[in-house]
């Protein structure tokens, strides 16, 4: 299964070197907040005022060897890792596109990942 990670480009930059990817966020929030392509839309609106350049990572999860899980309940759950993920993990790096109005812009080489077209009927 192939999930999605917004992140900002310096911090990934930085955090890669390493090998992995996930320091702050397990310092800040004890996991790694993650999405399917198919809920990404959701969340996207969240980083609207950010003003740094910002990455999506497409993550294969029978490549992580950290645990997933999907959490929070409601009339969707999302997946969070617990634990850093690994460079083999991730295998794909692509800018977070913006229209003008600061609306997301799904990337063209994340559709043949998306099972609903970018969007989950709920």
């Amino acid at each position: 299964m192939y999930i999605i990670h917004s992140v900002d480009k310096k911090e990934f930059e930085d955090e890669i070197k390493m090998g992995s990817y996930g320091r702050k966020s397990l310092e800040q929030y004890g996991f790694i907040h993650c999405s399917d392509l198919d809920t990404y839309y959701l969340v996207a609106p969240n980083f609207k005022e950010d003003p740094n350049d910002r990455l999506i990572l497409l993550i294969d999860t029978d490549q992580a060897d950290a645990e997933i899980k999907w959490e929070d309940g409601g009339r969707i759950d999302f997946p969070h890792i617990y634990g850093l993920l690994d460079q083999n993990a991730i295998i794909g790096v692509y800018d977070h596109v913006w229209s003008d109005d600061r609306t997301w812009v799904p990337n063209h080489e994340l559709k043949e990942y998306a099972e609903n077209g970018f969007e989950r009927k709920i």
